[in-house]
């Protein structure tokens, strides 16, 4: 018997809208306070300031307007479990579009940011394609995608300055389980059973698949171990000696598979 399809996700647009709105707003607050030395200061990626990096996030939600204001592509040829995979072909048009934002008035920046994203989503239905560099989605998927920019990004933002900036329950939500939902797809199967609470559970890697039961091949962690595993921001080895992560089971390693984007 074949293996059973993976039915792709839905998720709820007023909640993903919200959420997206919220995490900017929570950044938007930090982001007021800090200081022109915490400004200047290093971050964990790469030759990235802080600044850079405030302009990064600043970028990814004015990417919306942005997007809804160019003419629509006819046909839709990038789906939501494949925008992982197709970032890392943009990183340096990314790294260069990110440098030339100028951030020398933060507050400034993220007060046109918000209008105009609140304003461009407004009149706009999920369903009207975008064309991205790298293919045509739907508002509503980009929208998702938005959460997990803006929450991967937020932990950058508290590592770098401590700002203890807290993360939307909806937008943490959506950014795990696209993560999460991205493993399986990557690695199908039914063997080993990943654990994200509250969050996400899905199975993945070929092998014997799980009906009932204990499944014999367990990983679980919390959201934003998952978070920063999936993106690179810390490995497998780290979180398991750290006790960040549990994995049972003969097939419960993740580490060939990981990151999954970076």
């Amino acid at each position: 018997m074949p293996p059973a399809k993976k039915r792709t996700r839905s998720y709820d647009s007023a909640k993903i809208r919200a959420a997206v709105s919220a995490q900017f707003g929570n950044v938007r607050e930090a982001v007021a306070a800090l200081t022109p030395e915490q400004l200047d200061g290093p971050t964990r990626l790469g030759e990235w300031t802080v600044r850079d990096l405030v302009a990064h996030l600043a970028w990814m939600v004015d990417s919306v307007p942005q997007l809804l204001a160019a003419p629509a592509p006819a046909v839709k040829d990038l789906a939501l479990l494949d925008w992982s995979s197709m970032t890392a072909t943009a990183a340096e048009r990314i790294d260069e579009h990110t440098r030339g934002i100028d951030a020398s008035d933060p507050v400034g920046l993220y007060a046109r940011v918000a209008e105009e994203y609140e304003a461009a989503v407004a009149g706009a239905g999920d369903e009207r394609l975008l064309r991205l560099s790298f293919g045509a989605m739907t508002l509503g998927d980009f929208l998702v995608t938005r959460t997990v920019e803006l929450v991967v990004h937020t932990d950058d933002l508290n590592a770098a300055t401590g700002a203890g900036i807290p993360y939307d329950r909806q937008a943490l939500a959506a950014c795990t389980r696209l993560l999460a939902d991205t493993l399986a797809v990557r690695a199908p199967g039914g063997a080993v059973e990943v654990r994200v609470p509250p969050y996400a559970v899905v199975q993945c890697v070929e092998g014997p698949r799980h009906t009932r039961g204990t499944p014999p091949n367990v990983v679980e962690t919390d959201p934003l171990t998952w978070i920063r595993l999936a993106t690179g921001r810390t490995d497998w080895a780290t979180e398991l000696d750290e006790a960040h992560v549990s994995a049972s089971g003969e097939r419960a390693d993740l580490k060939d598979l990981l990151p999954l984007m970076g």
